[in-house]
């Protein structure tokens, strides 16, 4: 309901009220008068038959001319014994009647009515609300977009919240069951490659025992490992059972360790990393898995080098975040794969490698565990660059 028709109502049942009142007070004050007016007159016709006992008759028959007034019962005064009573006196008794009755008919009138807009107002809120959610309910969409202010807006805000709730859980059931598919047409092409690789293995040494077949299986199996490891990583990331240790930690030493745990990988690509000391920085990390996101991402930098280049670390703190960046000299990502880095199961276009496309998403989930955001660019000069920002922890988890 508006403002102007509350207004509307709230003024019709003031003046139903105030019409009320003003009947009452005039019937009061109109008796009182009579009253008076019967009291002063009997004194007076008192006084008189008291000195002049011979006036009764007179006083009656003069008194006689007003007999068409009601009788109203008053005790102890003369006029009673004749038959008068404080009404038959009262000359402006029927304009105060009628005016007392107008009054309250008005009054009467106008809190009915009152009252049967009131009934059919909630009778059309109720119809409304029964009608939106009869709609919903057959698949339906809509919203509630008046705005009414009345006994029924809190029923209706929670309507409007629940029916939205709902409405985001279905995205969500429906976002989840295609992702659900997508990714396993994912994982059943990459396990199809390496069971293809096998079998043709497993036929080629029956005809050639001597190849170095065994060692090709063994890469395959090697792969579909890591594939399965990968995959039950991110099963528990999304479904929340992934505990974190979460502790301090050097920056410095995080980079360092990571790049300790791939020494063979740059030596075998020729590449060379720069981790340089630029004071302390602390973030409050998971060792081990924090490691392993940045362990992806220098794997990647790897990948997209050419031999005798260098891997780039580089790590600032500031007040709101501690900001980390790994970069490398390589030709940088290509437009169309920025935006799909972090997809799972993407290959970017420049891969130089057979990888399964779950590195880098891994590492975004493991950053974004810890209150971090991972991203990345192509430099001006040339290369892929990633960077992860990590920001100070929640008060209970510190």
């Amino acid at each position: 309901m508006d403002t102007r028709v509350k207004g509307r109502m709230t003024l019709m049942l003031a003046l139903s009220v105030s019409f009320a009142i003003t009947a009452l007070t005039a019937i009061f004050l109109s008796h009182y008068f009579a009253q008076k007016q019967f009291q002063m007159l009997g004194n007076v016709c008192g006084q008189v038959m008291e000195r002049c006992p011979d006036s009764k008759h007179v006083i009656l028959e003069v008194l006689k001319k007003r007999e068409a007034f009601a009788a109203v019962t008053v005790s102890e005064n003369i006029l009673t014994s004749f038959g008068y009573r404080s009404w038959d006196f009262l000359t402006v008794g029927p304009m105060a009647i009628g005016g007392a009755a107008v009054g309250l008919g008005a009054g009467i009138f106008l809190f009915l009515y009152r009252l049967q807009y009131g009934r059919r107002k909630m009778e059309e809120r109720i119809n409304m609300l029964t009608g939106y959610l009869a709609k919903i309910n057959t698949g339906g969409k809509g919203l509630l977009w008046d705005r009414w202010e009345d006994e029924f807006s809190g029923l209706q805000d929670e309507i409007y919240k629940t029916v939205t709730m709902l409405y985001q859980t279905r995205d969500r059931a429906l976002a989840a069951r295609n992702n659900y598919a997508e990714n396993l047409a994912n994982i059943a092409h990459q396990l199809k490659t390496p069971i293809t690789a096998l079998s043709l293995a497993v036929q080629m040494m029956k005809e050639q025992p001597s190849a170095d077949y065994p060692e090709r299986m063994k890469r395959q199996l090697d792969r579909m490992t890591r594939l399965e490891e990968s995959l039950l990583l991110l099963s528990r990331i999304d479904s929340g059972t992934l505990m974190l240790k979460r502790t301090h930690v050097d920056v410095f030493t995080v980079l360092t360790l990571a790049s300790d745990q791939l020494q063979e990988l740059f030596v075998q690509s020729e590449v060379n990393v720069d981790i340089p000391e630029m004071g302390g920085a602390d973030i409050f990390v998971d060792l081990d898995w924090t490691m392993e996101a940045i362990m992806n991402l220098m794997k990647n930098c790897i990948e997209a080098s050419e031999a005798k280049a260098v891997v780039h670390c580089a790590y600032e703190k500031n007040p709101l975040y501690v900001q980390i960046r790994i970069w490398d000299e390589g030709k940088g990502f290509a437009r169309e794969d920025i935006i799909r880095l972090f997809e799972r199961f993407y290959r970017g276009r420049n891969r130089k490698t057979d990888g399964i496309g779950i590195g880098l998403p891994l590492a975004k989930a493991i950053v974004e565990m810890q209150e971090g955001v991972l991203s990345a660019y192509n430099l001006m000069e040339g290369g892929a660059c990633f960077e992860i920002r990590f920001y100070p922890p929640r008060e209970g988890l510190r």
